[in-house]
Order: structure tokens, then sequence, then C-alpha cells
């Protein structure tokens, strides 16, 4: 079974802090090809920008890797704004894409911050997205 997601960049930034973390594990499935990654050109960017803050010391070959794979299997949505509330103006374009995905398929949001999200059954954490893939929902 094929699951669509739009992975939070915050995810990718606890995946490369530790690749075996349940993050991590999310990325794996998205460059294996059991996730398939939604984006925009707005989201690769900001993947981009924050992976290569000073701050995190990420190997610049290994954010291009993370980067690339994400966008060799992924899928590109154009999205509409929403009238949904969100927090954070810069996390919109997340749940835009989501929103977008889910007229046609069924679709999850992975992210670390919740609270930064309306509360949906297909915004998700890590662990619920391995739960989801384990259990075939």
């Amino acid at each position: 079974m094929r699951y669509y997601a739009v992975i939070d960049t915050n995810v990718l930034v606890s995946a490369l802090l530790r690749f075996s973390s349940v993050p991590g594990v999310v990325a794996q499935e998205a460059l294996s090809g059991r996730i398939i990654p939604l984006l925009n050109d707005e989201i690769v960017r900001e993947y981009r920008e924050v992976l290569m803050r000073r701050k995190f010391h990420f190997d610049r070959t290994a954010v291009d890797a993370i980067i690339n794979g994400i966008i060799k299997r992924g899928v590109f949505v154009d999205a509409n704004p929403t009238d949904e509330p969100i927090i954070d103006p810069k996390d919109a374009v997340f749940y835009e894409v989501v929103m977008e995905m889910r007229q046609a398929d069924e679709a999850y949001l992975v992210t670390g911050n919740l609270k930064h999200f309306p509360v949906k059954h297909f915004i998700v954490t890590p662990r619920e997205m391995l739960d989801i893939l384990e259990n075939g929902e």
C-alpha cells in the first residue's frame, strides 16, 4: 500500500540528528518509497534553508542526499490557501499541501509539532505514521 505524506521540516531535522530514531525511520520510509512525500517548491526551499542552518552542523552531502531523495520519490502538489487558522504562518504550506492532496487521495501530515496544526486524524506524529504503516490503516 502507498501512503502519501507531507513531512514537516522538524521531522527531517530529528532524522538527521539521529537516523535510527523514529523520525529517522519515517525519513527512511520516504526515501525507500513506502511513504510518498508530498511537496511543493516552498517546502523544498524550507527544507534546504532549515537543514543548512549553522546551528545544526549537518553535512551538506547528507542534507543534499535526503532532500534529493525526497524530491526524486515525491509528488509535487500545487496548493491553495485554506481558511483553517494555523498558529505559525510558515507552517501553512504544509497544511495546504496535505489538504489539496486529500481531495483526491488519503494523505497525512507528519510532524513533531502537533500543536502547530488543527486537530485532525490525518495530522500525525512520526510514531503514529509508523503505526499506520505497520497496521495498514
